[in-house]
């Protein structure tokens, strides 16, 4: 079984930075992207960014200029870097990987608290 091991969370003052890890442990299949969603509380889960294979990358509006979304193939992992945060950053972030084949992959989640 796939798992996704995240990393980097934790309590930064606002206009600080963060970054966060997810590593699959094993391949499934194939991965076609990764990325990072959040979740704060209340509300539902929204994509931040993501990254093909091919190294495309896409971005929430709220966080362009401020994240960057990269990735490690041998090492089947994900990174996201977070600079400038706000406290409408915090929330619960969650690793994702699609594959070729399947059903995604979701990491545990990390918290991310941003204090203003």
């Amino acid at each position: 079984q796939v798992q996704l091991v995240e990393s980097g969370g934790g309590l930064v003052q606002a206009g600080g930075s963060l970054r966060l890890a997810c590593e699959a442990s094993r391949r499934a299949f194939s991965i076609n992207a990764m990325g990072w969603y959040r979740q704060a509380p209340g509300k539902q889960r929204e994509l931040v960014a993501r990254i093909t294979s091919g190294g495309t990358t896409t971005y929430a509006d709220f966080v362009k200029g401020r994240f960057t979304i990269s990735r490690d193939n041998a090492k089947n992992t994900v990174y996201l870097q977070m600079n400038s945060l706000k406290p409408e950053d915090t929330a619960v972030y969650y690793c994702n990987v699609a594959w070729t084949r399947g059903r995604d992959s979701w990491g545990q989640g990390t918290q991310v608290t941003v204090s203003s």
